[in-house]
């Protein structure tokens, strides 16, 4: 569903408060093509506060991913701030941002990017593992994860035995292994049909919201978008609020 939404006049769309998990404020990026500046990012504004899922709008090409990546700390070359969870982040060292994304984010992409050679479980065991969470309790949080987006009988199954459906649901426990306090979603649901996208966002939706979490959703899907707390759309490199 490529649907293109037509957004408001440019308005705020951050929610003040002090304890906001997320807090973006003159977010710009700018590309070199052929000679020319692309800008993609405009001064783009946001917050998002604790236990709020966000959708951010936009078709392809509108620089969601742009902007997902300077929130995950993926890429440099970045003009603004970003503070996350009380934290400013975009000057932080290279080792000090690792760190920020270890243990206060969590990705979802479109393609699952799962490890091939290892079951479901071990996907989700991993990070917390590289967070120096003990083996024990690793295991029991991926099992209980995995059981509430309904893998109970897919636990020891590699990638390659599951739908795709199923993938993106061990994408999203992943996600959640070490309890972030944002989680960031790419087109989480972008490469399933229409019947299972809406079951895994729903699922999503309300495993995150069990486990306390914030989210930034990147999508093209205004029907998807809609089941979140509220919908901003990039336009021309500019945030504007839907509601």
């Amino acid at each position: 569903m490529n649907n293109v939404v037509t957004p408001p006049e440019h308005v705020s769309t951050s929610v003040h408060s002090a304890g906001n998990v997320l807090e973006v404020r003159d977010l710009r990026r700018s590309f070199q093509q052929g000679g020319v500046t692309i800008e993609v990012l405009r001064g783009v504004d946001l917050s998002v506060a604790p236990g709020e899922i966000v959708a951010l709008l936009g078709p392809s090409g509108s620089g969601k991913s742009t902007m997902l990546q300077a929130v995950g700390l993926l890429e440099g070359g970045f003009e603004g701030s970003i503070t996350i969870d009380g934290v400013r982040v975009e000057k932080l060292s290279a080792s000090e941002r690792t760190t920020v994304r270890r243990d206060k984010l969590g990705f979802v992409y479109q393609f699952h990017h799962l490890l091939p050679d290892f079951s479901a479980s071990e996907n989700v065991v991993l990070p917390q593992l590289i967070r120096g969470i003990g083996n024990a309790a690793a295991r029991a949080r991926a099992k209980q994860l995995l059981t509430d987006l309904g893998l109970a009988a897919r636990l020891d199954h590699r990638p390659s035995q599951l739908s795709g459906g199923e993938q993106q649901r061990v994408a999203v426990a992943r996600a959640l292994a070490n309890e972030p306090v944002l989680i960031l979603a790419d087109e989480p649901t972008g490469n399933l049909d229409e019947a299972t996208a809406a079951k895994v966002l729903a699922e999503f939706i309300r495993l995150v919201r069990a486990r306390g979490s914030a989210a930034l959703v990147a999508t093209h899907n205004i029907a998807l978008a809609r089941g979140m707390d509220r919908v901003v759309t990039l336009h021309e490199g500019r945030l504007a609020a839907n509601r």
